[in-house]
């Protein structure tokens, strides 16, 4: 990265000028202290560090230390200045060609880092009831997981996405309960849901239980004896409703994950025994409570109740202790922010069981406001509901995935469902495909024969392909030299890329990639409203159709990430 260039350029001058006693009182430098940023006013330089921290140690005044040091940097074709305690950088001509080099080399490589500790992660995401359609909330979980996925699989880690179906609780039979109901309908009883809001509670009155209840009357001829086989019926078509959505949202899991067979394996009884054995749990009031508290919680927490049944926590215990046991490395689960209370007990379990809790990662998120002509509106499986499939029917895949992911997980997303249905500026899905599309467009106006309207003749191509295919495969640097300033701006949005990788995977932020791809596409309008790529100077053509090519080449790779196709025509 050309900061880490200009930084590593900065720290070998800071050893060079201590050695010949240029720094005053500073003997050594042990480096890590220096940040680089980008300077407040573009026309001082693409970067700055702020040496001013030395003089603490030097004992002199910081514009003196950073002239001193600048005396040592060896400076090639770039830039250099000093204001105040800044030392300014603008990257040179050969930096910014070799980036365009590197782009156009390495291709879908381009980010990528060469070398990282390398860690096998599990990914658990949406982990949604078996009860019903998924509703938008789950959506933002689907699409964030699965891009934080992409994300970490391109920066080198080994991930591995599981869904944890809760079907153990009582859920399920009132899923089953519902469904009588709806069969009874349907055989024209004059039957309905119970009006008050406590018995109400008890049921799931969607309509999207109507078309089950039609299925399984098309091979039964009536209501069982047991409404487990109801139960069994509605969770089998509720789960095959989620994953075809999941699908069809470019959400793929490696592992569905089901809590009853964590109970039925009796790894929730063994957990809790060897909390038992090792005096981690104690009885009060008839309960089992376990020693959280002694473990960072804020208190004390029952994982079996009075009446011999497990809390939640108890399953959740067993799940993240066979996570560990089948050799992860690292959890990663998201979670809405409501569970902010449940991370410590979790953790406080994992530690009390003899592993290390901060191998476990949650990551909190607020839910969405979905905005229709400016009025939200709300969901919840016991009224009307908003599903994702819906909103997906409605705006696209592209359009949901890209808005689901780009505000901060910790930041209410208000989905604005007419501006996403836009193709306009002001959309930015739109907004970044057209970038693409457009680079696309420039790059078959200048290999495609076209024919003049007028006259019917062929008007040949700018470049053929043979000449095409050699600009990309085996990239003259020269072409650019002299040529790059014209596009410097863009070339450094460009060379962002790969400090916004780095910094999204280790903060396991996607939001980061949403904004870059709006930036970048900004930057390449700008560009092309501002160059004209195609002229009369095929060599001058050929130099700005390679930054082009990089623009189409970096887009084509966030969007991949993103899971948001990168169209060649809009």
């Amino acid at each position: 990265m050309i900061k880490d260039y200009f930084l590593n350029k900065v720290e070998t001058a800071i050893r060079l000028a201590i050695k010949e006693g240029k720094l005053g009182q500073m003997t050594e430098y042990s480096g890590g202290t220096l940040v680089v940023e980008r300077p407040k006013n573009p026309e001082f330089g693409d970067y700055a560090v702020n040496v001013s921290c030395l003089a603490r140690v030097a004992r002199i005044a910081p514009p003196l230390i950073a002239q001193s040091i600048l005396e040592f940097i060896d400076k090639e074709d770039n830039e250099y200045s000093v204001i105040a305690g800044f030392i300014n950088f603008k990257a040179g001509n050969t930096l910014l060609v070799d980036l365009i080099d590197e782009i156009i080399s390495k291709k879908t490589l381009f980010g990528k880092p060469e070398k990282i500790e390398k860690e096998k992660i599990i990914l658990e995401y949406v982990s949604a009831n078996p009860t019903g359609p998924f509703h938008i909330g789950h959506g933002r979980w689907a699409a964030m997981g699965s891009v934080l996925a992409n994300l970490l699989k391109f920066y080198g880690h080994d991930v591995y996405q599981e869904f944890y179906i809760n079907d153990a609780g009582s859920q399920i039979q009132k899923l089953g309960n519902s469904l009588a109901i709806r069969i009874r309908q349907e055989l024209g009883e004059d039957v309905d849901f119970p009006t008050d809001e406590l018995e109400r509670k008890n049921y799931y009155p969607g309509d999207y239980l109507i078309p089950v209840a039609k299925k399984y009357l098309e091979t039964h001829s009536g209501l069982p004896q047991d409404v487990k086989e109801l139960s069994d019926f509605a969770k089998k078509e509720m789960e095959k409703l989620q994953k075809d959505l999941l699908e069809n949202f470019k959400v793929h899991f490696d592992n569905f994950y089901s809590e009853l067979t964590l109970h039925n394996s009796g790894k929730v009884e063994e957990c809790v025994n060897k909390l038992k054995s090792s005096g981690k749990i104690y009885q009060k009031d008839g309960a089992d409570w376990f020693r959280s508290s002694d473990f960072g919680d804020d208190q004390d927490r029952v994982i079996k109740k009075a009446d011999g049944s497990n809390t939640y926590l108890t399953a959740d215990i067993a799940y993240h202790i066979d996570k560990l046991e089948r050799g992860f490395d690292r959890m990663i689960n998201i979670w809405g922010a409501d569970h902010h209370g449940y991370v410590a007990r979790v953790k406080a379990s994992i530690e009390a069981l003899g592993y290390d809790p901060n191998k476990l990662e949650v990551l909190l998120g607020q839910l969405v406001n979905l905005v229709i002509n400016g009025n939200e509106v709300r969901m919840g499986k016991r009224k009307n509901m908003v599903t994702l499939e819906d909103l997906i029917d409605e705006v696209g895949v592209d359009a949901t995935r890209f808005w689901m992911s780009m505000r901060n997980i910790d930041t209410t997303l208000d989905f604005d469902i007419e501006l996403a249905k836009t193709k306009s500026d002001e959309n930015p899905v739109f907004y970044v495909q057209y970038a693409h599309a457009r680079a696309c467009s420039i790059i078959r106006n200048v290999i495609n024969e076209k024919v003049d309207t007028e006259s019917g003749k062929t008007i040949p191509a700018i470049l053929s392909k043979d000449e095409y295919e050699k600009l990309i495969s085996d990239f003259d640097k020269k072409l650019l030299n002299d040529n790059i300033q014209d596009g410097r701006k863009l070339v450094l949005k460009l060379e962002e890329y790969k400090s916004m990788i780095e910094n999204s995977a280790k903060t396991r932020q996607v939001y980061t990639i949403c904004r870059y791809v709006q930036e970048l596409a900004s930057e390449f309008h700008s560009f092309y409203n501002s160059v004209r790529v195609i002229n009369d100077d095929k060599e001058l053509t050929k130099a700005r159709l390679a930054l082009v090519y990089a623009v189409k080449t970096v887009l084509n790779n966030a969007l991949d990430i993103l899971a948001v196709t990168a169209p060649e025509r809009m």
